[in-house]
């Protein structure tokens, strides 16, 4: 662990480790709130639309299906506003105010009383998502130091992949056992403890005093910056077309118990865990290589995936690659983000979240299209299968872009630059 400070005073590896952790715990908190309806979206759907329920199944899993869309469209709102709003103030307060937002508006949710209410406390939660990322990943790029940005991003993130893997089977469990607002409740309680471990633990950073909201704003008119978002959005939306319809993937389509469906969910965060630490070692070294390995495996198993889904040791093998693959991008996004953003780096480092859950409204939205169209559970793992298609298209057009860009200017593309760019990027945080 490298030697860090907190701007003023060095600290030691093991105040780095318990920042680090407490980091992670709101980003645990976050996966866990964030994923929660893919387990419980036949639960949601038969409390708060029971006439449709009644009439069809797979109408309401679909409606249903809407939360996942609500919360991610308020990352996508949240995530630039508020991380450019912020980025003058002093660090550990924002994340401390983030965390205590995301307290109130679980809990609000576990009390909403109607689908309606239900969908804004969605949209209301997922406003602080990305704000809390990309200024966690800013604190932990800078206690990580030069030359281990994308490991710093990878350690944040890991607290939402190791949520897939634990927190949100377990919320999925105690949903289905004890009603599926419990399961919100007990998220709440993580974020409490989340944002006390970040007042306690995480040292006080200081923001950019000069900074404005029209300075962050110049990120938008780079366009590289765009091809990143559009790269992550329709990319990682093949991930959450599955992932959004996995309960009744392993009830209809592999003709398995509803009790099978945390384990499943386990597997998909166990992928995500380990995809999480091999993408950010990778992207350290070169995010385009980061880029190019994951999106064609995810390619390969969401195929896998379609083909094989009705055999339950295939399901959890693909399952599992799907998480690993999809989670390996996210750290490698972060960083081409930060890279790409000059001066803006709150609302780079936060835009990264916007992107993924653009990505996730797609999924979620288009799978639902089809689903309600009548072409079945295994559609959507086709519709993820397209749009990973198209956000490797876009990555080559991406870097295609880029290195006619920089031959004409004659300097080399920034990935053949990375040591530079990443001290650069890691002195502007």
């Amino acid at each position: 662990m490298p030697a860090a400070t907190d701007g003023s005073t060095p600290l030691s590896s093991t105040r780095i480790r318990l920042a680090l952790i407490a980091l992670a715990i709101g980003s645990f908190g976050i996966g866990t709130t964030e994923f929660v309806a893919m387990g419980l979206l036949p639960d949601i759907a038969r409390d708060l639309l029971p006439a449709l329920f009644a009439d069809s199944a797979e109408h309401a899993n679909a409606q249903a299906g809407w939360l996942i869309s609500a919360y991610a469209l308020g990352v996508v709102v949240g995530a630039p506003t508020i991380a450019a709003f912020v980025a003058r103030y002093p660090r550990r307060y924002v994340l401390v105010i983030l965390g205590a937002a995301f307290t109130i508006a679980t809990v609000a949710t576990s009390l909403a009383p109607t689908f309606e209410t239900v969908l804004i406390s969605r949209f209301i939660a997922g406003i602080p998502h990305g704000a809390y990322f990309g200024i966690a990943s800013l604190v932990a790029a800078r206690l990580m130091g030069p030359g281990r940005r994308a490991r710093g991003v990878a350690l944040v993130m890991s607290g939402l992949t190791i949520a897939n893997m634990i927190g949100v089977p377990l919320a999925t469990f105690v949903g289905q056992s004890f009603g599926w607002r419990s399961a919100y409740f007990l998220v709440a309680i993580v974020f409490a403890l989340a944002t006390a471990a970040v007042w306690f633990a995480v040292p006080q950073q200081p923001g950019d005093a000069g900074q404005t909201m029209r300075k962050e704003l110049k990120a938008f008119t780079r366009a590289q910056v765009w091809f990143a978002l559009l790269i992550g959005s329709i990319g990682f939306g093949g991930f959450f077309a599955v992932y959004s319809y996995i309960a009744p993937i392993v009830t209809d389509v592999t003709g398995e118990s509803a009790g099978l469906v945390p384990w499943v969910l386990f597997a998909i965060g166990l992928g995500m865990t380990i995809g999480n630490f091999v993408g950010g070692h990778i992207a350290d070294k070169s995010v385009k290589l980061s880029l190019f390995v994951f999106f064609p495996l995810m390619l390969v198993v969401l195929v896998g995936l379609a083909l094989t889904a009705a055999w339950l040791p295939a399901l959890f093998f693909f399952v599992f690659a799907t998480g690993f693959a999809a989670q390996g991008i996210g750290p490698t996004i972060q960083t081409r983000l930060m890279d790409v953003a000059g001066d803006s780096q709150s609302i780079a480092a936060a835009l990264n979240h916007s992107a993924l859950n653009i990505g996730n409204a797609l999924g979620a939205f288009l799978g639902g299209v089809t689903i309600a169209a009548g072409a079945g559970y295994l559609s959507p793992v086709w519709v993820g299968a397209v749009l990973t298609v198209a956000g490797i298209a876009l990555a080559v057009l991406s870097y295609a872009t880029e290195s006619r860009s920089a031959a004409s200017r004659g300097v080399k593309p920034l990935d053949q630059n990375a040591e530079r760019a990443d001290a650069a990027a890691s002195t502007r945080s």
